[in-house]
């Protein structure tokens, strides 16, 4: 997206402030405006067939949208997005989003293509849960939560630093809701990279010491 597209859709609403573990979203709700990330992370959710749990479809990042779908095609919310740390972001209006796409096909296919991508990410999320270990999801989700870079076509263009000594902000049950896992099995996977010096932790917070055996460990090598 053009410094110009973006400034334009970020005139189309306000922003806001949102606290730690605040549902920006819920599922099955009627409402159709959009938000785009502009700090902090977020967990998109599905309650399961069994309804007595939740399976985290993916994370969103600053510069992301949310809530688009519902925006487009008026159904209800077809997922639930809770804040992981303090959040802010740009809130739009259902009709002012509509209205814009409708005058930036550019700007259009973008979110098109943006949901496209989701989808197939939610299916590879599915298939993490069957197929991967607890360690190998919780290095891949550190590795994307690490990031520091924007993550979505509405981010600023920002300088990007070196990944190495990144800090992801997350208690131990956090990043068990985020992988899909216990948080005592997220606590063993911590004190294996501990171990390995891939990562050092503390009250809230997981330091990336080694971010490229992070990667290694996240794509299935075993150390």
């Amino acid at each position: 997206m053009t410094v110009q597209e973006n400034e334009s859709v970020m005139a189309l609403g306000n922003r806001k402030r949102y606290a730690a573990d605040a549902h920006l979203l819920t599922e099955g709700d009627r409402s159709s405006h959009v938000m785009i990330v502009l700090a902090g992370w977020v967990t998109v959710s599905v309650v399961t067939d069994r309804g007595a749990t939740r399976l985290i479809l993916g994370l969103r990042g600053p510069g992301e949208l949310l809530g688009e779908m519902a925006a487009l095609d008026s159904h209800p919310r077809s997922a639930t997005v809770r804040a992981l740390g303090p959040i802010e972001a740009q809130v739009i209006s259902g009709d002012a989003f509509r209205r814009f796409l409708a005058l930036h096909p550019r700007v259009s296919g973008l979110v098109i293509r943006q949901l496209t991508f989701r989808l197939r990410s939610a299916d590879q999320e599915r298939s993490a849960l069957a197929s991967l270990t607890v360690l190998q999801r919780l290095a891949a989700r550190l590795t994307e939560l690490s990031r520091v870079e924007p993550a979505g076509p509405y981010a600023p263009s920002l300088p990007v630093p070196s990944p190495a000594g990144a800090v992801v902000h997350l208690a131990q049950d956090e990043l068990a809701a985020t992988v899909g896992a216990t948080r005592e099995a997220v606590a063993k996977a911590l004190r294996l990279l501990r171990t390995q010096q891939v990562v050092r932790t503390g009250n809230r917070m997981v330091e990336i010491l080694d971010p490229a055996l992070l990667a290694l460990l996240a794509g299935g090598h075993q150390e």
